[in-house]
């Protein structure tokens, strides 16, 4: 049995691991799967690079398979038939905020904007009949009943007949008065007369009269107990229990209408008369990634990971933008997914175009969530996980795992407030702090006592900023101080790599346009010796995809990239990184450098720090181009799209963040004799200062000598007391 079986993985998961050469799990992963397993929501913070991908991955694959298996082998299927409690609200026909509880007698939807709806799972043909929905909680809802034809949203088509807490009844968009309205308490027996083609409701016990005649043409059709809901809550009685007030004479309760006249709710069914295709584009898992390079990477290992995993198959979905999306939407329809992994723009598209259903979901994973929150998806996240059954057609809760780095983040805590159940926090992590594998620097860059980019031969190529500021080499007004920035730090970037020898580097830069302009200055310099390619969202999903293998493989020695990449791209044994610019937000300093001494090897991260203020590029919402093709170098304050950066305070804000004092270095990128130097080799593993196995035997003979003049005096110890017992007996 390996280690990962030993907490409940599948043997057959636990051998794909086995072949990736993961012989313990770790920290990350020991306490989150189990937790993941058990069926509970689950918080976890951890480094970049801990293993937190596997750590909800594994577990989510596990389920989603033993599902399937039971899908297959029959055991799920009377749960979604509800055979054991023939009349329910359906587990499938529903809308998709629409909850419903394991028992199907009780529905629930918080949306506040939108109705959904529900259908019960049986149906009638002929025939008097009748049934009880009480308001158990304050909100919106309307009950009556519906055709298989009907929209759930009751009573907005000529196929449903419904009563609404208003006082309305409804039928195909027509609301008129009826009766009178109801709310929190109140029981509406919903009756349904097909030999005389009546509709009726009852409150408390009270007939408010006939609702409304069916029409010839529907005369022949089923009928269906039905509900639609604004952030309210029902319960329901079919007849499985008295009723709270008696139904009027000739009516009998629904759950006795004999077989001949109930029809089987073919909407919401999973038997095997109903064909599985129904339900492909209803996953079981969804998870959501910051960038595309992120999905991809957690796309692959799920794949590595249910490698073994056969009869059933689980079948993986990419749904991410840049790619051709009648891909995506033939997989959805054709081959069917049980787990989704994909970036917001695109899974929204999906959904809301009815591609993607969320009917069947059984985990909602956010990755890197604090990315997420901050590239503005927060909206969008709650509007999923509205639309999510929160109690899934097998009777299971809705599970929702939160990752990030960043866990401690006031938006990361306030998400898990509003939408996670319960969760168990898995904080190995602490507040941010730089692993002890990194040696982080920084070089001040000083263009009032640096005069060397007056004279230049070969400069950086810059953003433009300063194009109509008459800004001349020699000059000292803030925008030449700000040109001079960027182009001494072309150079300096230069002077680290050489000075380190570096052959393999990560690079960032705070815009694409920096990330462009570096590109071309290396291969203006020495194409050969600065070899490098870009990663940022302006590239083509497949030119990006290509850079990062080609990085990984050595086929280059830099990638250079925006903060795109900053976030779970596991690259091992990276040695070098260096920022260009420092960046604004103080966690990303962390995710940055976290790119280096991974996996016990020692990193070097060097960042360039201008000592004046710089004039960069800030294309906010109210840009309509949001950068492209824009040159309005006016201030934000005065509706432009610049702002003067400064270094020196965001520097001060990361020191303060980490609670340290970040060593600084000459601009001849010496680092300075320390711990490090003479002991590592950047890429390589730290070696132990000290005692080595040849002289380890030697070190140690005197502490073997203590211990065992100590387990003498011990054992003298004893008998001496042993005897002195002994002579007073």
């Amino acid at each position: 049995m390996t280690a990962f079986e030993e907490f409940g993985v599948l043997p057959e998961i636990a051998k794909a691991i086995d072949e990736m050469e993961w012989t313990l799990p770790t920290d990350i992963q020991a306490e989150s799967v189990p937790l993941v397993l058990g069926g509970g929501d689950v918080l976890m913070a951890a480094e970049t690079g801990s293993g937190k991908t596997a750590a909800f991955c594994l577990p989510i694959i596990q389920i989603v398979w033993e599902t399937l298996k039971d899908l297959e082998s029959g055991k799920a299927a009377k749960v979604s038939a509800n055979t054991s409690i023939p009349w329910t609200i359906s587990f499938l026909d529903r809308g998709n905020a629409l909850a419903v509880d394991p028992s199907g007698l009780r529905v629930q939807s918080r949306e506040q904007k939108e109705w959904h709806g529900g259908r019960c799972t049986r149906g009638v043909q002929g025939g008097k009949w009748g049934y009880e929905a009480m308001v158990t909680d304050e909100g919106l809802c309307r009950v009556g009943w519906s055709t298989l034809q009907a929209n759930l949203d009751l009573g907005t088509d000529r196929f449903g007949f419904g009563f609404g807490g208003t006082g309305k009844k409804s039928n195909n968009k027509q609301f008129d008065n009826y009766g009178e309205a109801f709310g929190k308490s109140d029981v509406i027996t919903c009756l349904l007369d097909m030999d005389d083609g009546e509709v009726k409701f009852l409150k408390n016990g009270n007939n408010l009269g006939t609702a409304f005649k069916i029409n010839k043409q529907l005369a022949n059709s089923a009928f269906f107990p039905a509900v639609v809901l604004k952030n309210a809550e029902m319960a329901f009685n079919f007849g499985d229990k008295p009723f709270k007030y008696d139904l009027p004479s000739g009516y009998k309760a629904i759950n006795s209408v004999p077989k001949d006249k109930m029809v089987m709710n073919t909407n919401g069914e999973t038997s095997a008369d109903v064909p599985q295709k129904m339900l492909n584009n209803a996953p079981q898992a969804i998870i959501i990634e910051p960038s595309r390079e992120l999905a991809e990477q957690t796309y692959e290992q799920i794949r590595k990971f249910k490698k073994y995993l056969e009869a059933p198959k689980v079948r993986e979905l990419l749904v991410i933008g840049g790619v051709n999306v009648k891909e995506q939407i033939y997989a959805l329809q054709n081959d069917g997914v049980d787990i989704i992994v994909g970036t917001p723009g695109r899974l929204e598209d999906l959904i809301q175009s009815g591609y993607i259903l969320l009917s069947n979901c059984r985990f909602f994973v956010l990755d890197e969530a604090d990315g997420l929150l901050k590239a503005g998806y927060t909206q969008l996240i709650e509007r999923l996980h509205q639309q999510m059954p929160k109690i899934t057609s097998d009777g299971r809760r809705l599970q929702m795992i939160v990752c990030s780095a960043t866990l401690h983040a006031f938006e990361v805590k306030k998400l898990a407030e509003k939408l996670m159940h319960f969760p168990t926090w898995v904080d190995l992590k602490g507040e941010d702090a730089v692993p002890e594998t990194v040696h982080h620097v920084v070089v001040n860059v000083d263009p009032q006592k640096d005069k060397s980019w007056c004279n230049l031969k070969k400069h950086i190529q810059t953003d433009e900023v300063h194009a109509q500021d008459n800004v001349k080499p020699g000059m000292n007004t803030p925008e030449a101080l700000s040109e001079a920035v960027k182009l001494l730090k072309g150079e300096y970037c230069i002077r680290a790599i050489d000075e380190h020898k570096m052959d393999r580097a990560l690079i960032f830069c705070r815009t694409k346009v920096d990330c462009d302009n570096l590109e071309k200055y290396f291969k203006q310099v020495n194409m050969k010796n600065y070899s490098c390619v870009c990663l940022h969202g302006d590239r083509k999903p497949h030119e990006r995809k290509a850079n990062l293998e080609s990085f990984k493989k050595g086929q280059v020695k830099f990638l250079i990239c925006t903060d795109v990449a900053a976030r779970g791209i596991d690259i091992s044994g990276l040695p070098f990184m260096i920022n260009i610019t420092l960046p604004d937000e103080k966690s990303n300093y962390v995710h940055r450098i976290g790119r280096v001494g991974r996996a016990e090897r020692m990193g070097l991260a060097i960042s360039l720090v201008s000592t004046v203020p710089e004039k960069v590029w800030y294309h906010g919402e109210w840009c309509k181009t949001r950068g492209r093709g824009c040159w309005n170098t006016n201030l934000t304050n005065v509706k432009g799209c610049c702002v003067w950066y400064n270094e020196p305070q965001y520097l001060a804000d990361i020191e303060d963040h980490l609670n340290i004092t970040i060593q600084q270095i000459e601009p001849d990128m010496k680092v300075p004799c320390d711990e490090f130097d003479g002991k590592v080799t950047y890429g390589q593993k730290r070696r132990h200062v000290g005692s080595d196995y040849q002289t380890h035997t030697a070190q140690m003979a005197p502490v073997v000598k203590d211990l065992a003049s100590l387990e003498s005096r011990s054992q003298l110890i004893y008998i001496n007391n042993h005897l002195m017992k002994m002579r007073k007996k």
